[in-house]
């Protein structure tokens, strides 16, 4: 756990503080790395209205017999799995769990690619695999193995189903953004990974994750993101860009675990964290559904007309991205959204 307990974001230091964290978070590689997808999307010939909702957290296949298959799989970079294998594995795990989490679904069954030297360096990774899998309930069915590779790299992928989804691409101007993290836990020694997963009952993690099918289901929430690499800032962008509308941000309303700088929590990789939509009227009861559970969940800002994704703090602002002008992802719909 961390040493200090969750507090509310210091005020920045005027507009002049306020443009600076946004040009700081603007060239940071956390939320530059995420502009990839804008290369990768143009060469496999997908937009916004491709099948299965390029952009999203997970592919969206609909049923025939209704509902929706959900598709997902994260990679990750040599550095994050050589620094510390048995939490990558975990990490194999988790991430994809979210994936599906956040579009309101319910994984049913992972596959894993394993590339390393031997059996034994590869040890630790398919242990933190195993771990994972078993805590959070979901079995590993298959994948590919190479153990004649130059150094160690994982790749793992997810099959779930919704019967209601949670999209990143249906947020709407005049709804309000909530941050739902869980806060207790610590920073990993490396990179900016906020950890709340580990040490934690098995039963604790898997309802904790199906609290997003059930706020898809009751029809509270219906736009949303898990934060990722990018952290909140990035992934408000992605949300934004998505759905075709701006979103401000009130900074003064973050809640940050205790002795955080800002910027780093703006740009961190939570474990259990979701930026979410709701219609005004809804926001307290998507809050309590979370605090029931003891996770923070705060209103941090509204979607808002246009394409600018702007900081505010202490009554000053600063424009963090407008991605009409500078795309992101480069899937924003062919029309703005509107209310």
């Amino acid at each position: 756990m961390s040493g200090a307990g969750p507090r509310p974001a210091p005020a920045a230091a005027g507009p002049e503080g306020l443009a600076a964290l946004a040009g700081a978070l603007r060239a940071h590689p956390s939320i530059r790395g995420k502009r990839a997808i804008a290369a990768a999307t143009a060469e496999l010939g997908l937009g916004a209205a491709s099948a299965g909702q390029p952009g999203d957290d997970a592919a969206v296949l609909p049923r025939p017999g209704g509902g929706y298959d959900l598709l997902a799989g994260e990679g990750f970079i040599p550095a994050f799995v050589a620094d510390d294998p048995w939490f990558a594995g975990w990490c194999g795990v988790m991430v994809n769990l979210s994936d599906i989490a956040a579009m309101g679904g319910r994984a049913v069954a992972l596959i894993d690619q394993v590339w390393a030297p031997s059996a034994e360096a590869a040890a630790p990774m398919m242990a933190g695999l195993r771990a994972a899998a078993e805590a959070y309930g979901v079995p590993v069915v298959g994948g590919h193995t190479n153990y004649a590779g130059r150094e160690l790299s994982l790749a793992v992928s997810v099959f779930g189903r919704a019967e209601a989804l949670i999209s990143g691409a249906a947020a709407r101007p005049g709804e309000t953004l909530i941050a739902a993290v869980d806060l207790r836990g610590a920073y990993r020694p490396s990179f900016d990974n906020f950890c709340a997963a580990l040490d934690v009952a098995p039963e604790r993690l898997r309802a904790d994750l199906a609290l997003l099918p059930e706020l898809a289901e009751a029809g509270l929430v219906r736009a949303g993101k898990d934060i990722s690499q990018g952290g909140i800032a990035g992934t408000a962008l992605m949300l934004a860009e998505c759905s075709g509308a701006g979103i401000d941000i009130d900074l003064d309303a973050l809640v940050l675990p205790g002795g955080t700088d800002p910027e780093r929590w703006l740009r961190s990789f939570p474990s259990f964290g979701f930026l979410l939509t709701a219609r005004p009227q809804d926001a307290a009861a998507v809050c309590a559904r979370f605090a029931a559970r003891d996770i923070s969940a705060t209103v941090i800002g509204t979607v808002t007309p246009g394409s600018a994704v702007t900081f505010r703090s202490g009554g000053a602002a600063a424009l963090f991205w407008d991605h009409a002008a500078t795309p992101y992802l480069g899937l924003a719909p062919k029309e703005p959204s509107h209310a």
